[in-house]
């Protein structure tokens, strides 16, 4: 599950729009002059190993090992037989684009293998922006663009429903483009531009609209999700002649077929395989059905594996939906389908020879092998076999190789039994907080809203030790190290024992806090603690913005006392050196607080700062007493070198949005500095080793990941190592070369 950062989900009811005709070419490294990137950086991904919600899976179907994955907030990716591994694909989009990185559909044109096709946006919100359609013809390598006037939802419900992107079974340079409250879209020009074409169904605000479009021989079909699911109101149309839509005669109804999630098509039996749910998912789904079409004669028949609604082993019910279906290119009659949202009896995949007539669950005799990403035991002794499984794929010169998606890998088969993660090069976590301790085994510890804190002894492997457990977040919030005292770390989060924890080993093992804030459950918030571990300041905020009174404990996390002279909501740093020193910064008035006396009290000093941006970031430079930045966003950078008496703007900097430290460089006495954000007129990756007088660009114009301004930290042991959190990429981490 993803929640990013913006953390807002609400539907807009658009009124029908005629896509834009504006064709801009995007090809990684051909861009302004202004952005050209400093070189000398390689960038990689600090291995995870999965971590998000693989929302669909595209085997190419007339190429060998050719495939392609799409995610919800992470972008696309292509797999590389060779090496085993898949290719990110979208990594070039920058700041601006950020609402590009959540896929909503894909396509490939099996006359053409090199051809790929991309429809991004991640959310229909006004402030969100409009989608855009990539096309390569390269597979991948390079990009074209078509900015569209529709919005798509990669991140909204509806995100792991089938294909809404199609190239035309008749013509390769005709696509269709379903959109959740525009209609069909129509391109004839290979995608170049886009126009609205008619369509029996009209758009409602629930924000499905058309959730699937597939061919079946000829004919292309395409799902409605704004239905409810009664004869009157139908949820599958097709096409024979690529002008006009009509309902599918005999289509089945009732709530266990509302909502048609995936469909796929046996060209062998020329039966069409639709999977439905009362819902769109990957939530909110209680039933279900799967149901074929003999497109030959128009008889629909129900082959449902198992219906939802019986009694699970504790005496509840099993509620669930259906989502996956993949067909076999070699075996008539052979597919596989997948349940979703199935908690109590857990998700599986149901796999048929005959049609459907018969059904063997893959679960069931599956042998899951996590050894390569150890965090897939989410602290147990064994993982389960998945959940959020929508994207289910079927090579179509193998058999026996089954792929499926779930809300944090992709398990693949080779011989249906054993099953393992096929996810190297997908990393696709929405990471938040970063700490790279000064001594111990691991450079890195990270923290992400996915997978909680991870502990990373390489940078090139899954932490063996999993995800961090007593207790165990499934989303982390902050990460705290005594600047004094490194064994000493503290993590807040999300998790169902406890809210807090606390470290005596540099984050290898953990102990929860002997008590919490009553609020800490619902309003976890981001935590500190001073120099010498002492003491813990706790700021509580809810997801939802709300703030609460911050407190602070003197007996690692036993008590825990409201700090009342400290506006709610502050951004809180410790004094590095002075144990006695924290800072706090009200983002509402812009002023800046101190406290002498360990956090018991805090007093007003440098006022009348930037207000009013929730995005600033307050940071204490390592082994210097008072040395404060102050990032605020598209305001700039702001230093304090008097413990916050006062604040100086940093004349080389246009827009800060999070900075961090590192090894300061050969001869040089003051740390290295790392930022994202804006020297020139757009949003970056710097370096600057000489106290931000100059800044070194360190990313370049294939490597922008989107949004970076949540976390970003130097290595204290290695000068020009750089940890950045994306939100959708993972840990990236840079070098020079």
């Amino acid at each position: 599950m993803h929640t990013s950062h913006l953390g807002r989900r609400a539907v807009l009811a658009g009124a029908a729009a005629a896509a834009a005709l504006t064709t801009v070419p995007f090809l990684p490294g051909r861009v302004q002059a202004a952005e050209s990137a400093a070189t000398g950086y390689r960038w990689r991904n600090a291995v995870m190993g999965g971590t998000g919600f693989i929302t669909g899976v595209l085997f190419h179907p007339s190429v060998r090992g050719l495939a392609y994955a799409r995610t919800d907030i992470g972008g696309a990716y292509r797999w590389d037989d060779r090496t085993d591994r898949w290719i990110p694909l979208t990594d070039h989009l920058g700041w601006d684009d950020w609402n590009l990185l959540g896929v909503e559909a894909m396509a490939v044109d099996p006359a053409h293998p090199n051809r790929v096709y991309l429809a991004l946006g991640t959310y229909t919100q006004p402030w969100a922006g409009n989608g855009a359609v990539l096309r390569s013809e390269d597979r991948g390598a390079t990009w074209k663009r078509t900015d569209l006037t529709v919005q798509f939802g990669g991140n909204e419900d509806g995100r792991g429903c089938g294909e809404r992107l199609l190239v035309d079974p008749r013509n390769c340079d005709t696509l269709w483009l379903g959109t959740r409250h525009d209609g069909l879209l129509k391109s004839t020009d290979r995608g170049a531009t886009w126009k609205a074409v008619s369509f029996p169904a009209r758009p409602s605000a629930t924000g499905q609209g058309i959730t699937l479009v597939v061919a079946a021989g000829r004919s292309v079909y395409a799902g409605w999700g704004d239905s409810d699911g009664t004869a009157d109101h139908p949820n599958l149309y097709r096409t024979s002649d690529g002008r006009t839509w009509e309902p599918v005669p005999g289509q089945p109804t009732g709530t266990a077929a509302k909502v048609p999630v995936r469909a796929a098509y046996d060209r062998l039996t020329r039966e069409l395989y639709v999977t439905y749910a009362n819902a769109p998912g990957p939530n909110g789904q209680s039933d279900g059905s799967v149901h074929k079409l003999r497109t030959a004669n128009g008889k629909w028949t129900e082959v449902t594996p198992v219906k939802p609604g019986g009694a699970t082993s504790d005496g509840g019910t099993d509620s669930f939906g259906y989502g996956g279906v993949a067909v076999d290119a070699r075996r008539p009659g052979t597919l596989v389908v997948s349940t979703n949202n199935r908690w109590a009896e857990i998700d599986t995949v149901f796999r048929s020879t005959d049609g459907g007539r018969t059904w063997m669950s893959l679960k069931d005799t599956a042998v899951l092998d996590v050894s390569e990403t150890p965090y897939l035991n989410w602290g147990k002794d064994k993982p389960k076999f998945g959940w959020w499984i929508q994207a289910v794929g079927l090579d179509p010169f193998d058999s026996e190789h089954v792929v499926y998606g779930t809300g944090a890998t992709l398990y693949g088969t080779r011989d249906l039994k054993r099953w393992a993660p096929q996810i190297r090069g997908l990393e696709e976590a929405s990471v938040v907080a970063l700490l790279s301790p000064p001594t111990g085994e691991a450079h890195l510890i990270s923290g992400s809203r996915d997978i909680g804190v991870l502990y990373h002894e390489r940078l090139t492997a899954s932490p063996s030790r999993g995800m961090a457990t007593n207790p165990v977040f499934g989303s982390a919030i902050a990460l705290a190290q005594a600047a004094a005292k490194p064994s000493y770390v503290v993590r807040t989060g999300s998790g169902d024992q406890g809210n807090g924890a606390w470290s005596n080993d540099g984050g290898k093992t953990w102990e929860p806090f002997a008590s919490q804030p009553a609020v800490a459950k619902d309003a976890p918030g981001p935590i500190v603690t001073n120099a010498d571990g002492s003491v813990l300041l706790w700021s509580l905020a809810h997801w939802d913005g709300t703030v609460y009174p911050a407190h602070r404990s003197a007996d690692n996390g036993a008590t825990w006392a409201e700090v009342t002279s400290l506006p709610k909501g502050a951004v809180l740093v410790a004094d590095p050196v002075d144990p006695a020193r924290f800072y706090a910064y009200d983002t509402t008035a812009g002023t800046l607080y101190a406290s002498t006396d360990s956090g018991l009290t805090f007093t007003a000093r440098a006022t009348g700062l930037s207000s009013g941006d929730a995005g600033f970031q307050l940071a204490a430079a390592p082994g210097r007493p008072g040395d404060l930045w102050l990032s605020a966003k598209a305001n700039g950078l702001y230093r304090s070198t008097d413990g916050g008496a006062s604040f100086t703007k940093v004349g080389s900097c246009r827009a800060s949005h999070t900075l961090g430290f590192g090894k300061a460089a050969k001869g040089a006495s003051y740390p290295a500095i790392y930022m994202a954000g804006g020297i020139e007129d757009f949003n970056a990756i710097y370096r600057s080793d000489d106290e931000a007088k100059t800044w070194l660009r360190i990313n370049d114009d294939q490597h922008r990941w989107g949004w970076t301004g949540a976390a970003i930290t130097g290595d204290p042991r290695v000068h020009g190592r750089v940890y950045l959190a994306t939100n959708g990429r993972g840990v990236q981490y840079g070098e020079p070369v």
